[in-house]
């Protein structure tokens, strides 16, 4: 988390105590990379909204100096205006050390934009109505289960009620996956492809074999096509600004016979689906026969999956478009929440530590690579979707914290990654620790501790 960002947070908390005295600022979740703010009991106006933002640059534009107190309990602690602010991730020592950012007024309260820097192009945020709305609904959910903050989730487990908890966590995913079914189901006459695309460590592969399971209980079995198969032969891929290889660009897939492909199984034919060897890194001789029967529906997983460019010129009707993402709802306190591109690091950095032989250094290397893949091929076409599932569970943070510190702490202190490292050793510290050996087998967060009904 930058500075120069955490300096902005500083300041909005100065002015939401100056404009709004008897109410408290809320930062309720991420907004790609921004930042959703409310007040905790009233709506603002865009008036009001106006005014913060004047009220903001005015701080900005004074330059005036931030005192830093110190480091106590997980916190950087900061005075503003002689009154103590608590924050997770240090800023800068004058306000006028701001990453570039605006206030767009934004449902009940605003978002912070960061600008496009990260979604790789010069076009404004557009207000994610579909993403806030799935937000909106996992807040509500919270709020009636009583819990809002990582301290609920924590009494949980140090009174011994750890099951319970698991039980309401994994209870909502299946509640919510069986609902993705049956609107699969009531509109089985036209579909014919389910299309289900996330950004990395979202758990998109077993959401899908859970959805799948579900949509055959109702007589309808999935025919997977694995878009892994469809990519060029590494010495034509495209290349990154580094001149790495680009995985995540959408070129680097076989389009044409993608298309070809899809369009021949939505009509019905048979096809000779490629198979790609990794270890080659080429394609396979060997093919795959495939053909989606009158009972059958074809499902295409992957971060292109929802990518206008992979879909043939066919009727968009005979298309379900599923996005699965990690939207961790908990906040610490009201002013600090925890990012959801933090957890979705985390479960991948104990992912790829335990079962790909990947060191936490390289999986944090990697990262913003991987963040600049999601703006480009995933992001800007989600609002697009049918349907958004929230792959978090309240538990997992706690479950996964044993786990990510054991990875974290081979990243010495001569590391360039060992910031990151402490960031997120940080971080973790506001979990209680948790047994995770009841997390049911079919849980998406198995895809990341282990022992997944799933596993092949």
């Amino acid at each position: 988390m930058s500075r120069d960002r955490q300096t902005v947070k500083l300041g909005l908390i100065k002015v939401m105590r100056e404009l709004f005295p008897d109410d408290s600022l809320k930062t309720a979740y991420s907004i790609q990379e921004g930042v959703f703010c409310r007040l905790e009991n009233s709506i603002l106006s865009i008036r009001e909204v106006d005014q913060i933002s004047k009220r903001l640059n005015e701080w900005i534009a004074s330059n005036s100096p931030i005192e830093f107190l110190g480091r106590k309990d997980g916190y950087y602690q900061y005075t503003m205006d002689g009154r103590p602010v608590n924050v997770l991730y240090a800023a800068h020592d004058y306000s006028s050390m701001v990453a570039p950012f605006s206030i767009i007024p934004f449902a009940a309260g605003f978002i912070v934009d960061f600008g496009d820097a990260e979604r790789g192009g010069r076009a404004p945020l557009i207000p994610p109505e579909k993403l806030s709305s799935t937000y909106d609904k996992n807040q509500n959910w919270l709020r009636n289960i009583n819990m809002e903050l990582i301290a609920d989730v924590n009494k949980y487990i140090t009174t011994g009620r750890s099951f319970e908890l698991l039980s309401i966590a994994e209870a909502l995913h299946e509640k919510e996956i069986a609902d993705i079914a049956d609107m699969i189901l009531q509109q089985r006459r036209a579909l014919r492809v389910l299309l289900i695309s996330g950004p990395s460590s979202a758990g998109k592969t077993t959401f899908a074999k859970r959805l799948s399971t579900q949509l055959r209980v109702d007589g309808l079995k999935p025919v997977v096509l694995s878009l892994d198969d469809y990519y060029v032969d590494h010495d034509k891929t495209p290349l990154d600004e580094e001149g790495n290889y680009d995985f995540e660009n959408v070129e680097g897939l076989d389009l044409e016979l993608l298309h070809d492909h899809i369009k021949r199984l939505v009509e019905g034919e048979e096809i000779q689906a490629p198979t790609f060897d990794f270890i080659a890194g080429k394609r396979s001789d060997k093919t795959k026969n495939i053909y989606v029967g009158p009972d059958e529906i074809l499902l295409m997983e992957g971060i292109h999956a929802i990518n206008p460019r992979i879909l043939p010129d066919v009727n968009r009707n005979v298309f379900f478009e599923i996005i699965i993402n990690a939207l961790f709802g908990l906040n610490v306190d009201l002013i600090n929440r925890v990012p959801e591109t933090e957890v979705r690091l985390i479960r991948r950095i104990v992912r790829d530590d335990r079962f790909r032989g990947t060191p936490a250094a390289d999986t944090i290397k990697q990262w913003d690579s991987v963040r600049r893949g999601e703006y480009n091929n995933l992001f800007k076409y989600q609002e697009d979707c049918d349907v958004m599932f929230n792959s978090a569970l309240i538990y997992e943070m706690n479950a996964l914290r044993p786990l990510a510190e054991a990875s974290l702490a081979m990243i010495g202190e001569d590391s360039p990654f060992y910031s990151t490292r402490e960031r997120l050793m940080n971080l973790l510290t506001f979990f209680e620790p948790m047994d995770n050996s009841q997390i049911p087998f079919n849980s998406i967060l198995r895809e990341f501790t282990g022992g997944s009904l799933y596993e092949k």
